[in-house]
């Protein structure tokens, strides 16, 4: 599904030049759940963000589904991110005006799907997700487990082939942390390639590989089960 070569990362500006990714390469298979990890500061984000079609490499490539991706045009990006990739992040990024329903129907919006659909979608994912009762709540109404839950519905509503979860219990105290990493693990169970940014070793636990950066580089990988 993701294959990277060489891929490199450079932040520039009149004074400055900072390497955030050194020649990366790696390559993750459809299905499989992988969690990245190393120090702050490592080059862990900067890599989501291209992983997730946010931002292209300096120099490498990137090929996802098959396709060259590294030197996309935004809207090509876009494209691709809205029909394919889901995104959890650690601050959940719900919209505070929108209720929950709304929150939730909102990538099938920008997808065009007619309203009856969405409907029915927006519920069975909701109920999947055991916050159906809180549809016409609003985000600061509810808890941060409540809200990360959203965020997830929100992130498989459009049944993406890939989940990105930036430390997705790092606002979350580890009951409401192991109940998100719960319904993470679920959706790969059932087919869904999920890649996590995590500094929690008690969440890397959840995965089949653990690749770990440090200074833009991988230094290490850890298989630890197979998804075969």
């Amino acid at each position: 599904m993701i294959k990277s070569e060489k891929l490199s990362k450079i932040f520039r500006t009149d004074e400055v030049e900072t390497t955030a990714l050194n020649q990366v390469s790696f390559e993750i298979l459809k299905g499989e759940f992988v969690a990245i990890m190393g120090p702050s500061g490592c080059g862990k984000s900067t890599l989501l963000n291209i992983l997730g079609l946010l931002d292209n490499p300096s120099s490498g490539s990137y090929y996802f589904l098959g396709k060259d991706v590294s030197k996309s045009t935004e809207r090509q990006r876009a494209s691709m991110r809205k029909h394919n990739i889901g995104f959890v992040f650690q601050n959940f990024n719900l919209i505070d005006e929108l209720t929950v329903f709304e929150n939730v129907e909102l990538p099938l919006i920008y997808l065009g799907m007619p309203s009856k659909e969405r409907r029915i979608r927006v519920e069975e994912v909701l109920n999947q997700m055991q916050i159906g009762h809180r549809a016409k709540h609003f985000p600061l109404q509810l808890s941060g487990g409540q809200q990360q839950r959203v965020a997830v519905a929100r992130a498989v509503i459009a049944k993406p082939a890939l989940i990105l979860a930036d430390e997705p219990t790092g606002n979350l105290d580890s009951a409401h942390g192991e109940e998100v990493m719960n319904l993470l693990n679920d959706l790969n169970v059932n087919g869904t390639t999920i890649i996590m940014v995590t500094h929690s070793q008690r969440d890397a636990e959840y995965s089949q590989r653990v690749i770990r950066l440090f200074d833009g580089q991988i230094i290490n990988e850890n298989i630890k089960k197979s998804i075969l």
